[in-house]
């Protein structure tokens, strides 16, 4: 239990897919406009990071790992099929996120309509593939471990996209030097909010 929560609050504040590597940098700074459509989008991003890494961690265990297949019989136990890695891994990604696109234009109309061509880009945002490789390389023991990795990293951009977008609002108040208006002030913040997430490497997991 404890390695899962070790796993889980790494995920959210020391290897942030935000803040740690940039990944899905896209979305986070177009949607980040409101808090209402970022934490629309933030919520869809940790429902289909959470579906998407266990299930692809059992693609990569089952199927696609070289000797993955030896559960069919001993003559596959050295079929290799890493090859399609990728395109599997995008292919299920593709799918979650059209299912969250249609369950949100079914139950929400303004926030997929607000969120407007962001949310059908999930699919190709790079935190999403980004959590599915990053799982792929750490090599986690188990299902529960996937699970809790990628629950954590959705949260941890849900974190992210949420506090740039509640610090957007309340900025547009402030005297911020023409120049840097915009885009420009929000990458200054962003790098602000990394260097302040740093800091939680010193936690000891």
């Amino acid at each position: 239990m404890e390695e899962l929560v070790s796993i889980f609050v790494r995920a959210i504040f020391i290897d942030n897919m935000v803040f740690a590597y940039f990944l899905g940098m896209c979305s986070y700074l177009a949607v980040s406009r409101t808090v209402n459509t970022s934490v629309g989008l933030g919520a869809a991003v940790v429902f289909v990071l959470g579906f998407t890494v266990p299930v692809n961690y059992l693609l990569q265990n089952y199927i696609l790992g070289r000797g993955a297949l030896a559960w069919l019989g001993p003559q596959f136990a050295s079929v290799d099929l890493s090859f399609l890695t990728f395109i599997m891994f995008i292919a299920i990604i593709a799918a979650m996120v059209q299912l969250v696109e249609m369950l949100i234009e079914k139950l929400s109309p303004t926030l997929y309509s607000s969120l407007g061509i962001f949310l059908p880009l999930i699919a190709v945002n790079c935190s999403i593939l980004g959590g599915s490789l990053f799982m792929q390389e750490r090599n986690y023991a188990n299902m529960s471990e996937a699970v809790s990795f990628g629950l954590g990293s959705g949260v941890g951009f849900f974190v992210a996209i949420v506090g740039i977008a509640a610090i957007r609002e309340k900025i547009r108040y402030s005297n911020v030097p023409a120049p840097l208006r915009g885009l420009g002030i929000t990458y200054i913040i962003t790098g602000l909010m990394g260097i302040a997430f740093m800091s939680f490497m010193g936690i000891e997991l």
